[in-house]
């Protein structure tokens, strides 16, 4: 385990695409992107002018005799530079902004899929709903979603402040306890699209990321069909070992794993976590050895989490992980 918590996040941030707006995907990413270059565009061209005019109003020589300002123009120069140019742009730049907003507040269409995200301290969980209970899905910390359907965001918290953000995707969004919050997202190619919370929730607030796959329509209906399965059977001798040590253990008492007894509500849903890529919020990469180090000493990679550290025995330890990465 590393001594340094914070490096596995950034090594692996290091190795994946930035997450920038200016990287835009879809129909929602496309259009505020464009409103930034434009607002960017805007202030560039007012900082030039603006600064031009200091520069030449300080090296201007004023004639010995000058008249009064009227009659050198200089209130027209206040009337115009100062009132009118001014209060045109911000006037255009506001109807811009709005017209934008007004576009990317609403799908273009119907959405096709709605999920239902919550914000916890510090973690997302991710709901698909469905019309049965057998159709539910709940994950974490990652939302798959069909290429070019727009899909509606139900926004929650189950405890303070947070703030959904997916730059290349959407902007932010904020999760206030007692409300719910609507915002829609859709991508226009495959791929992986990394979020993070954006409102300060306390300690681990930086290590409260969340990843969007972007997939092709038959390959995320293969997807949620598998999703919405209960954990394999495991077959393995030290798997089975595992499943019973993590039932009878306090693990079963925050986790569900659906098809076993365990049915805990307070962590995340962790009936296919052998198929996710990252652990802890995108913390840690979803390794043995990573997962190992998560369940013996979750503080050393994400100090003040809520998760306490489980008392297995290295042999058990070993079995418990050997399970869980076989629910995929």
């Amino acid at each position: 385990m590393s001594r340094y918590p914070i490096l596995p996040a950034l090594a692996l941030a290091a190795c994946e695409p930035s997450p920038s707006y200016l990287r835009p995907s879809g129909y929602v990413g496309d259009r505020q992107a464009a409103l930034g270059w434009v607002l960017l565009l805007i202030a560039a061209f007012v900082i030039v002018v603006v600064s031009a005019l200091v520069i030449a109003a300080v090296y201007h020589r004023r004639p010995a005799a000058s008249g009064s300002m009227r009659a050198t123009g200089g209130l027209r120069w206040i009337v115009v530079g100062g009132v009118a140019i001014p209060a045109a742009i911000l006037l255009a730049t506001m109807v811009y902004s709005m017209v934008v907003l007004a576009q990317t507040a609403r799908a273009s269409t119907a959405p096709a899929l709605t999920v239902q995200v919550t914000g916890h301290r510090w973690w997302w969980e991710v709901r698909y709903p469905g019309t049965e209970s057998s159709e539910v899905v709940t994950g974490a910390n990652e939302i798959h979603i069909p290429v070019g359907v727009p899909v509606k965001l139900e926004l929650s918290t189950g405890d303070v402040i947070h703030s959904f953000w997916i730059p290349q995707l959407a902007g932010k969004t904020d999760l206030i306890p007692g409300q719910r919050n609507l915002a829609w997202i859709e991508a226009d190619r495959p791929g992986s699209y990394r979020g993070q919370c954006a409102e300060y929730c306390g300690l681990q607030h930086a290590h409260m990321m969340i990843t969007v796959v972007a997939q092709p329509r038959g390959e995320f209906t293969r997807w949620l069909a598998a999703q919405r399965q209960p954990a394999t059977a495991p077959t393995d001798g030290e798997a089975l070992v595992g499943r019973d040590l993590f039932v009878r253990s306090a693990c079963s008492l925050c986790h569900t794993v659906r098809g076993t007894e365990a049915g805990g509500i307070l962590g995340p849903d962790l009936t296919h976590v052998g198929s996710r890529r990252m652990i802890a919020a995108g913390t840690l990469s979803n390794t043995p050895g990573n997962l190992t180090g998560w369940i013996e000493n979750p503080q050393a990679s994400k100090p003040g989490v809520i998760m306490p550290a489980i008392p297995f025995q290295p042999n058990q330890l070993h079995a418990v992980v050997t399970y869980l990465r076989a629910l995929e």
